[in-house]
């Protein structure tokens, strides 16, 4: 007999920004919404750990979902007549948008990577909305991540933006677990780790917008991993500086995947954060 996970997948169709979306999520436990954020290019399965930790699961309702684009995500119609771009604008319409879709409450919003970056603006124009914020590998302002070839005809895209991001995880993440993160992204849609980079490296500046964000209605911690060169320490050291109230917290030993790359890891600075959130 096989073991069974307590993980389910499903479907919600939502309309966003005027246009009609198919979008996956995963989910597992109940309680407080914990809604998970994956990396550029990636998709939800990167949360598969989390969303089978039951001392997590126990006290809290864990939903990752996967981006238009990414992942089992439907691109909306007329997809193939635009080159895809994300902005700064529509990802925070489609965070909205799926958490309002799905009736949540108060949720805690969880992001990796460029998630954690617009998990930041969230907290900005929608605080009052939300329970708190968790900001993995967070920056208020990241360019010089894109590059012209990780979309370019001459370079299988999958492979490249796969072994690209790989460099981000640290020395001593487990071999499998890193190869896990290349499997995921070396299985993404073209040009769409491209088209996430174009937000995060030329879209996305929200060191004013940070400073508007009121820890006393939303609750905001930062983790980031001491080898991250994408989103380093002292980025995310100057988004807590800027955020009065928030909590940071710069965890060794790790790179830019926690939640994939090395789990058992993050778990030890993550727990006392939701407490923190739970409380």
């Amino acid at each position: 007999m096989g073991t069974i996970e307590p993980i389910q997948g499903r479907y919600v169709q939502t309309t966003i920004a005027g246009e009609a979306h198919r979008i996956y999520f995963e989910e597992a436990g109940q309680g407080i919404p914990l809604v998970c954020m994956h990396t550029a290019g990636a998709d939800s399965r990167q949360w598969r750990h989390l969303l089978n930790d039951a001392e997590v699961t126990a006290r809290f309702r864990v939903i990752a979902f996967d981006l238009p684009y990414h992942g089992r995500s439907t691109p909306p119609e007329g997809w193939w007549l635009k080159k895809y771009k994300l902005t700064t604008a529509h990802y925070a319409q489609v965070v909205r948008g799926f958490y309002q879709s799905l009736g949540l409450e108060q949720p805690v919003l969880m992001g990796c990577s460029m998630a954690g970056a617009i998990v930041l603006q969230m907290a900005a124009d929608h605080g009052a909305e939300l329970r708190g914020i968790i900001g993995l590998e967070s920056s208020a302002f990241a360019p010089g991540r894109y590059n012209d070839f990780l979309h370019h005809p001459a370079v299988h895209g999958g492979e490249l933006c796969a072994s690209y991001t790989m460099g981000l995880c640290a020395p001593d993440s487990p071999e499998s677990a890193v190869r896990e993160n290349w499997w995921y992204y070396a299985q993404g849609g073209p040009g769409v780790y491209a088209g996430d980079v174009n937000y995060y490296s030329f879209d996305w500046d929200a060191r004013e917008t940070i400073k508007r964000i009121d820890t006393s209605v939303c609750k905001v911690t930062l983790l980031t991993g001491e080898y991250d060169y994408s989103a380093t320490p002292a980025m995310t050291e100057a988004v807590a500086q800027a955020v009065k109230g928030s909590r940071c917290t710069i965890m060794k030993g790790m790179g830019h995947f926690p939640m994939i790359e090395n789990y058992p890891g993050l778990k030890r600075y993550l727990m006392p954060e939701l407490d923190f959130m739970a409380a």
